[in-house]
């Protein structure tokens, strides 16, 4: 699954790259379109989040209703949610799509020669045995991208190989080697721009999720009346706390998982996760502000 999705990322970000021939600018209109092709789902998203907080006075009384009949209210609480059209779990789609997303790209990233620029896998086998014959080290996680760094070397030993000229990546982004592992180049302080701008922004972003929980969670704990019994109702709606508690966990295992990739991973990828997060941030922001129902 995960690689099948990197050969579909890399033909479109094959094609950005060859239109700025800059893999750092095209990884960025790389997140752009995917943001923008994922906005449907980020709109339904939010607009399932408000409609859930609507939703919570009729569950609290349903739940109020039949409190000594566990099972007729897991029956009322569900016949509310299929007449709303709504899904208990619809919070975790979201977080699942990231999941995907998230070890796809990495996938992309760590062996673009394969899913970017389409080279055989013989062929990078090959190279990898003409370095490693020269007494040049490998990574045996990241070979493609100790050919990319060593370009130089495969040209000249392979001049009329038109399969060495895709090799030629420019991963030169405003200074910064997109090539380079933060973990193998400890002692370079370039490394770490973009892994701690990445964690900024992913506590910003989580920052924007728990707000908008507690504030659902605000609305499903005031009290409503029973419409048979004229009683006020207190109790809590435990199903959405139940779903709250996973969405809270989800929104902080990605960054968390997420970080400790990109410590071990090219920068390219943390480069992919922060914009990727900078544009979260905005789309969240405009949503949250025009999607009233």
């Amino acid at each position: 699954m995960f690689q099948f999705l990197a050969n579909i990322f890399g033909y479109l970000l094959e094609l950005l790259y060859n239109l700025v021939n800059n893999y750092g600018i095209a990884i960025i209109l790389f997140t752009v379109i995917i943001k923008l092709l994922l906005l449907p789902l980020s709109i339904k998203q939010q607009r399932t989040t408000k409609k859930s907080a609507e939703l919570q006075e009729k569950m609290k009384a349903i739940q109020f209703k039949y409190k000594n009949d566990p099972e007729k209210m897991n029956q009322e609480v569900m016949s509310l949610y299929k007449s709303e059209n709504m899904s208990p779990l619809s919070g975790c789609l979201t977080a699942i799509i990231q999941f995907l997303l998230l070890l796809s790209i990495f996938y992309l990233v760590r062996s673009p020669l394969t899913y970017m620029e389409k080279i055989p896998v013989d062929n990078i086998n090959n190279y990898v045995s003409q370095l490693q014959e020269e007494g040049q080290t490998v990574s045996n996680v990241y070979p493609e991208i100790d050919l990319i760094r060593e370009y130089g070397k495969l040209k000249e030993k392979n001049p009329e190989d038109l399969n060495v000229e895709k090799i030629n990546l420019k991963m030169n982004f405003f200074g910064l080697d997109l090539s380079k592992i933060p973990q193998q180049n400890m002692g370079d302080f370039t490394v770490y721009i973009i892994p701690v701008l990445y964690i900024i922004s992913s506590f910003v972003s989580i920052k924007m999720t728990t707000k908008q929980q507690e504030k659902a969670r605000k609305e499903s704990n005031k009290s409503v009346i029973d419409g048979e019994t004229g009683e006020e109702v207190k109790e809590g709606n435990n199903e959405m706390d139940a779903v709250m508690q996973t969405n809270k966990m989800m929104s902080w295992m990605m960054p968390i998982m997420s970080i400790s990739i990109a410590l071990v991973a090219p920068l390219g990828l943390a480069l992919y996760w922060l914009i990727n997060n900078i544009l979260m941030i905005i789309e969240r922001t405009i949503l949250d502000k025009f999607i009233k129902d």
